[in-house]
């Protein structure tokens, strides 16, 4: 067995390695950019080397910096994660004649299947069922759209090199093909350092499940089940859970023997995923085989309590699998959200910064060992909540990398039990300084047709197609959240009222009556008039009445905690509460189930006052093109004096790795410039302004 890795990764996964190399009594190094030189997996590395700057193809990306770093340390095999340089078939040869491990596949597989084109043309030797399409790389954008005519729209355009989304476009017609090209292609050759473009046909109405793959060096092959990644958008998978609700015990031994069959061809070692699309029907078709450890691998981990990349180090070491096929059980049903560095109520954009708070699910056991092998699981209690990050309390959100904030799983008796875990981690889970993806993650787990199982991979695109609005996160009992501002503001009363000192004649004063006011678009509100009573001046523990509603709230937090946990009405609840908003520092903001609400809890005189006040209207900014995030700034489409067409492109800002193109949302002339190609850009800054 080894005794020193290098993890030649960034952010979560090289935070999962080292957690697990330590397990095993394994020391680790750590590899950095000069932007993650505060970085939390630097910080948990017995050792850690700078690469470079902040840029990924000046970093992680460059094998010699990397390769270096394992022989200065002593380093014995490197970890690659997923992303960079983890299928990269020149890496991991480079690794091995350098008389290094890399623990993944040996290059050859890496050549066979980790390349689309490749591992297409294999599986059509090997006779697996796969996708129409053109299998040779496409040289431009013109012949990219002939091609496209000759399979029929819609077509699905993507990078050899392409993962996680990056380097990849569906097109409906010619235009969308065009540019989806152009665009698939410039992403292609920034993040994987590969610009090859090819083109299938794409099914729709697809499901998207993958089987887990695990192969030693004396040619045993296991299949670890599957993994449901229907949930998609734009390609990214958001929730990922396992088993699959859709299919049959005979589909999931089909596809496991399949991919078994597929890795055996090339002699496969380590951990990889064969992913396929599956119609309505249960037939399945060969999608590509992802030669890496997957980003969603800890379900897998839940229901067979196994350590993956325990078992990647032991492959990588000459170790036999320990166990057969027969042996292998599935146990529960495991769910993960990517929590992601975004804003959902701005078309999900790339929201970057310092992480004011970041208070994971009290509940979690963080990439320990003990949600996958403890007692919890041998006891069949499922190890409940898990979280696995690579960031902390006062960190940075990057601009240069992924979106990734932390992966959030659960393990539950059934599907069902997994979903009402899911949604209290997400209660639970505090991110202050940047703005999430939580609440869509809620809104996704609470929709009727996800929880019934009916969905595929156009599902976000069929329900959110305008986008995701705060109107669109349903709620079971929306005057809760009314009744815990209301609590929460009757306790912190409460305490000063029991301050001592306080001025004879100016005590403060506790009443029953309040007004609720709640704030919404356009300076609108609802008012509710609440009582308050039985419990009142007891610790924790308030009955607040709404008209003919009543909820008797027990909360065991503390006041300053924005987390709150308690029961209402014998229930167990958790959401999060603070006081003060950007524009309403009196307000409570209230979370729960996803949905976010601000409420000035006031007397009644108070509110009759209240309602008096004019509103303001924000300024117009009609006449502006304002950056949507923070990013930077490639192109400037348009010059002072140029008329812009509606749905023309104005500007192109890069952030994550992603390029968003900013278009006309009507006809325009342009009257200045107001901002720099390369320059950095902050949220809302202006870059064109319109006469």
């Amino acid at each position: 067995m080894f005794s020193k890795i290098l993890i030649a990764n960034r952010g979560e996964i090289a935070c999962r390695v080292i957690k697990t190399a330590q397990k095993m009594g394994i020391k680790t190094v750590a590899v950095y950019s000069e932007a993650d030189r505060d970085a939390r997996h630097v910080e948990l590395a017995d050792e850690a080397v700078l690469l470079g700057p902040a840029p990924s193809r000046e970093s992680y990306l460059v094998a010699d910096k990397i390769i270096a770093a394992a022989k200065s340390t002593g380093a014995q095999a490197i970890h690659p994660g997923y992303g960079f340089l983890s299928e990269n078939e020149e890496f991991a040869r480079r690794v091995e004649a350098e008389g290094l491990v890399f623990i993944g596949p040996k290059a050859h597989s890496i050549a066979a299947m980790g390349d689309k084109i490749a591992s297409k043309k294999l599986a059509g030797a090997a006779q697996v069922n796969t996708i129409p399409g053109h299998n040779e790389p496409i040289l431009s954008p013109e012949e990219a759209v002939k091609i496209a005519q000759g399979i029929g729209y819609p077509v699905m355009i993507k990078a050899s090199a392409g993962g996680g989304g990056k380097g990849l476009r569906v097109a409906f017609n010619d235009k969308e093909c065009f540019e989806g090209f152009t665009s698939c292609r410039n992403e292609a050759r920034n993040s994987f350092g590969d610009d090859r473009v090819f083109m299938e046909k794409f099914v729709e109405e697809p499901r998207h499940i993958e089987i887990q793959v695990l192969g030693d060096a004396q040619g045993n092959v296991l299949y670890l089940w599957e993994r449901e990644c229907s949930i998609q958008r734009r390609h990214q998978k958001v929730i990922e859970e396992a088993p699959s609700p859709f299919i049959s015990e005979a589909t999931r031994k089909a596809m496991g023997e399949q991919a078994v069959a597929l890795a055996k061809a090339v002699k496969y070692q380590s951990a990889g995923t064969v992913e396929f699309v599956v119609g309505k029907d249960q037939s399945f078709y060969f999608l590509e085989m992802n030669t890496r450890l997957q980003v969603e691998h800890p379900v897998t981990e839940c229901i067979t309590g196994l350590d993956l990349v325990e078992q990647m180090i032991r492959v990588a070491a000459g170790e036999p699998l320990a166990f057969k096929q027969e042996d292998l059980k599935r146990e529960g049903w495991a769910m993960e959200c990517r929590i992601n560095a975004e804003d959902p109520f701005r078309n999900f954009l790339p929201s970057t910064g310092r992480l004011v708070k970041y208070q994971p699910p009290a509940a979690a056991l963080e990439q320990g060992r003990e949600t996958l092998q403890g007692e919890a699981y041998a006891k069949g209690q499922f190890g409940g909540v898990r979280v696995d990050t690579g960031v902390y309390d006062g960190g940075e959100i990057p601009m240069y990398y992924d979106s990734m904030i932390a992966k959030l799983i659960v393990h539950g008796r059934d599907r069902l039990d997994a979903i009402a875990k899911m949604r209290e981690a997400l209660n639970a889970f505090v991110i202050r300084g940047i703005s999430s993806n939580i609440p869509f993650q809620s809104a996704l787990l609470a929709h009727p047709d996800f929880v019934s199982g009916n969905f595929n991979t156009g599902f976000i695109a069929q329900h959110y197609a305008d986008g995701f609005r705060a109107e669109d996160v349903p709620h079971e009992d929306p005057l809760f959240l009314v009744a815990l501002s209301v609590f929460v503001r009757r306790k912190t009363r409460e305490r000063a009222a029991g301050i001592s000192g306080q001025m004879v004649g100016h005590e403060v004063q506790l009443d029953s009556d309040y007004v609720a006011v709640v704030h919404q678009a356009k300076g609108q509100v609802l008012r509710h008039a609440v009582h308050v009573s039985e419990y009142a001046g007891k610790s924790g523990q308030a009955t607040i009445r709404i008209g003919e509603r009543e909820y008797r709230i027990e909360c065991v937090s503390r006041l300053a905690d924005i987390r709150l946990s308690g029961t209402v009405n014998g229930k167990p609840f958790s959401a999060q509460a603070e006081r003060g908003t950007a524009k309403n520092p009196l307000a409570y903001r209230i979370n729960h189930n996803g949905l976010a609400i601000e409420v000035t809890v006031l007397s009644p005189r108070a509110a009759e006052l209240h309602a008096l006040m004019p509103y303001k209207a924000p300024p117009d900014t009609s006449k502006f093109l304002l950056s949507p995030m923070p990013g930077l700034l490639v192109q400037i489409a348009a010059q002072p004096g140029q008329t812009v067409q509606a749905g023309e492109r104005l500007a192109v800002i890069e952030a994550m790795k992603m390029e968003n193109i900013l278009l006309a949302e009507r006809d325009v002339k342009i009257a200045e410039v107001l901002a720099k190609t390369g320059e950095s850009l902050s949220v809302d800054q202006p870059i064109l302004r319109f006469e």
